[in-house]
């Protein structure tokens, strides 16, 4: 393989993956398909629906080349069924010729099964409880064991070199970039002052990305589908993007989930200080993502207001109130 060609792979990793050999990769590991392929909603890596003759459709994840190394994959997978073994409703990869993870054509892939349900929307106490009992669940057994090859929550990685990859890519308009630059500046000292270290919170394998878009719920109740994120961090991180609203709506939503969450596992109350110093890092973040992805074709298709001047002015609008919510007295239940 010439340069230009390496580049062209890791800029657009996905082109080579058509359906036949997204069909192929499911029956080189023993499944026999109906030819019935459905593209998922997924960025990061690319998952499908495929359909299985005589039995239920499968799931296969393609991984991001490049991103994840082997035994990264493989800890999440050990990650997710170990808590799948604790009757935890998680979402585990299936097991065939001794591993979860495999490969063809280039592509490293796993296999799972199936799960519906619906995105909750936690408007009830019942449902709050419900999620944060599980979550006490998870966290319990994350303690019990630790991440090898997996990253840890970081300032560094979430903040600095976030911010520090959209200035070097010339997203930000001119005429903005040295008062974001300023601005994150003091964002990030004052996000550092209040979690550095994660002000000394206890850490363990978490989810890492645990939105409502990664829970699913049925009649049975709500399970978790995406450990792709999973890491070593505090508790919280599992728990703030839960919340929404006001601070009186998220202070109620906070006390559900945590009567749930400590029938299992204790919760240190100085990890609310944490809050909006996470979010500050997940708003710089995000953005950071779409600028490092935008090569992958899909990312325009999708995001197509990411290269305007407005999202980044609404951006640095957002990042200053965010300013504001850090250096304000953290959420008190």
């Amino acid at each position: 393989m010439d340069s230009e060609t390496a580049r062209m792979d890791s800029e657009t990793p996905y082109s080579r993956l058509s359906p036949k050999i997204v069909v192929d990769a499911l029956e080189a590991a023993g499944h026999r398909c109906d030819g019935h392929v459905l593209a998922l909603n997924s960025y990061e890596n690319r998952v499908y629906q495929i359909g299985i003759e005589d039995h239920a459709p499968l799931i296969v994840k393609f991984y991001r080349p490049g991103r994840w190394s082997d035994a990264a994959i493989l800890e999440e997978h050990a990650f997710a069924l170990e808590l799948a073994a604790a009757e935890i409703p998680v979402v585990a990869p299936l097991v065939s010729g001794g591993s979860s993870l495999h490969m063809h054509d280039g592509f490293r892939y796993a296999i799972f099964p199936r799960r519906g349900g619906r995105w909750p929307e936690l408007g009830t106490t019942e449902e709050r409880e419900w999620v944060g009992r599980f979550l006490g669940r998870i966290h319990g057994v994350g303690r019990a064991g630790q991440f090898l090859h997996r990253g840890r929550l970081s300032v560094e990685d979430l903040g600095r070199r976030a911010r520090d990859d959209i200035l070097d890519g010339d997203w930000m308009p001119d005429y903005l970039a040295t008062k974001y630059a300023d601005l994150t500046d003091e964002l990030l000292a004052e996000v550092e002052a209040r979690a550095g270290q994660w002000g000394g919170a206890r850490l363990g394998r978490i989810l890492g990305d645990c939105h409502r878009g990664n829970i699913l719920w049925t009649d049975a109740g709500p399970h978790f589908v995406d450990l792709d994120d999973c890491l070593t961090g505090p508790a919280i991180q599992d728990l703030w993007m839960l919340l929404a609203g006001s601070q009186q709506e998220m202070r109620v939503e906070m006390r559900d989930l945590l009567a749930g969450y400590e029938q299992f596992l204790a919760f240190d109350r100085r990890e609310l200080a944490l809050i909006e110093p996470l979010r500050a890092l997940r708003m710089i973040h995000y953005s950071a993502w779409l600028a490092r992805r935008w090569h992958d074709p899909a990312f325009p298709k999708a995001f197509p207001w990411f290269a305007e001047p407005r999202y980044w002015e609404e951006h640095y609008r957002a990042l200053e109130e965010q300013l504001g919510a850090v250096v304000a007295p953290p959420l008190e239940l």
